[in-house]
């Protein structure tokens, strides 16, 4: 039987197969084919010698990787360009290029970001008719483009940020709201790109579960199916409503009586100046995974990249997938690899240090103690996970009974969303830094 530290080399081999197939200087490359004036963005071509001015402008953790890659294709082709990133991500690019990568803050937008994005929409609005913008868009964007409606202050707009992350609203819900208190969010910035007859070409690295476009960095350049009337019943369902800024409350009910005009819907004449490609994603990252876990003996499988819901409940539900491997070889036989990905929530109740994937490990920790032979392994892809620098974490039989002989006590850390310590007491942290992508999270189950 393997030992521990091999089965936790093993599980650190899976992690860095599976990032590095979705490096998004990678990723935008596949889907960039340039000959003579002819560049192909995904299936759509256009002709360089017929475009007046070519724009690069964007949002998102991936930015610097993207915008290198559109670099390498380009050149000097690129009139400006400007992508903002989180902090820390600017230096993931070496060496001074036509695209300006700019730090911001993130997951709560600040000042930086809002500079930034003033620059951004400085250049769109610039644009006429015959030019193009390439758009790259990855995880983050919500955050790092950010461009308030009139009336909301920034201030407001990080407070209610803020309490939107710690609620356990999805990602999908906190994004409906933040659409309708930008100018940039909900297809805003297409709108902008396509005034006097420009063209947008998107390129987009996914970070939300189904990868719908609306949702990824909300969307600046898609459609958007959500209305004012959504964005308040996020708010209300939550909790949120009475305590919002009330600038925030005032714009939305303005909104709802018809007095704001709403965000591009799907149909809008626009979007046909519009063009979408998505250049990677979770299913990507998994798929690289199960690869590299056959390649070192194990069966593997990838059992879904829907995984959602409250983290500590899916850490036992992880714990339950675990049990039946070691007790029934089901759905495959040992050595297995099971391979999930997606993102989960959670509901802040304390005031501890964490991240939804180290909440997943802990909760399967609790679950799995005393098992032999199983590991839970969670990971954002990011290289991020909350506000912390750790990517996960991993979770074995073993976890809480050498947490216990350090006097610590795990339930008490999973009521206080605390995991970090925890983990970083036993070793059992996952430090990436940061990768430059960010397709969703990852799990690894695995039964030896």
């Amino acid at each position: 039987m393997m030992d521990e530290t091999r089965q936790r080399e093993l599980a650190m081999e899976l992690v860095w197969a599976a990032l590095g197939t979705v490096n998004p200087a990678r990723a935008v490359a596949r889907h960039l084919r340039l000959e003579g004036e002819m560049l192909w963005v995904g299936d759509r071509t256009y002709d360089l010698a017929a475009v007046g001015r070519l724009l690069v402008v964007g949002a998102g953790k991936a930015g610097a990787g993207m915008a290198a890659a559109v670099e390498a294709f380009l050149g000097d082709r690129i009139a400006e360009g400007w992508v903002n990133v989180r902090y820390g991500y600017e230096k993931l690019r070496s060496v001074p290029a036509p695209i300006h990568v700019h730090p911001a803050g993130h997951p709560v937008p600040n000042e930086a970001g809002l500079q930034g994005t003033s620059r951004i929409l400085d250049l769109v609005d610039g644009l006429r008719e015959g030019d193009l913008a390439l758009v790259l868009i990855s995880g983050g964007a919500s955050a790092l483009l950010v461009q308030p409606v009139p009336g909301v202050s920034l201030a407001d707009l990080q407070r209610l940020t803020e309490a939107l992350l710690r609620s356990g609203a999805t990602i999908g819900e906190v994004n409906t709201v933040r659409k309708h208190l930008s100018q940039v969010k909900g297809g805003r910035l297409a709108q902008r790109i396509t005034q006097r007859g420009a063209q947008a070409a998107v390129l987009v690295l996914s970070d939300v579960v189904g990868n719908p476009l609306d949702v990824i960095g909300s969307g600046p350049c898609a459609p958007d199916p959500t209305t004012f009337a959504n964005a308040r019943e996020v708010l209300v369902l939550y909790g949120l409503w009475e305590e919002a800024p009330p600038s925030t409350r005032e714009h939305l009910e303005r909104g709802l009586r018809g007095e704001v005009e709403e965000t591009p819907k799907p149909g809008d004449p626009l979007f046909g100046r519009v063009h979408h490609t998505l250049v990677a994603d979770n299913r990507v990252a998994a798929l690289a995974a199960v690869e590299r876990a056959q390649a070192l003996g194990l069966h593997a499988l990838l059992l879904t990249t829907y995984l959602e819901g409250e983290a500590r409940e899916v850490g036992r539900a992880l714990a339950a997938l675990a049990k039946e491997e070691i007790r029934h070889d089901h759905p495959l036989p040992r050595p297995a690899c099971l391979v999930l990905g997606g993102e989960t929530t959670v509901t802040v109740r304390g005031a501890g240090k964490g991240g939804r994937n180290q909440e997943v490990a802990l909760g399967a920790a609790l679950s799995l103690d005393g098992w032999r032979d199983v590991m839970v392994v969670t990971l954002a892809t990011d290289g991020t996970d909350g506000p912390t620098d750790a990517a996960g974490a991993i979770a074995t039989g073993r976890t809480v009974a050498r947490a216990r002989r350090l006097g610590l006590d795990p339930s008490d850390h999973l009521a206080r969303n605390d995991a970090y310590p925890l983990f970083a007491a036993l070793g059992d942290l996952i430090l990436t830094g940061p990768t430059g992508t960010n397709v969703n999270d990852l799990t690894f189950v695995l039964a030896f």
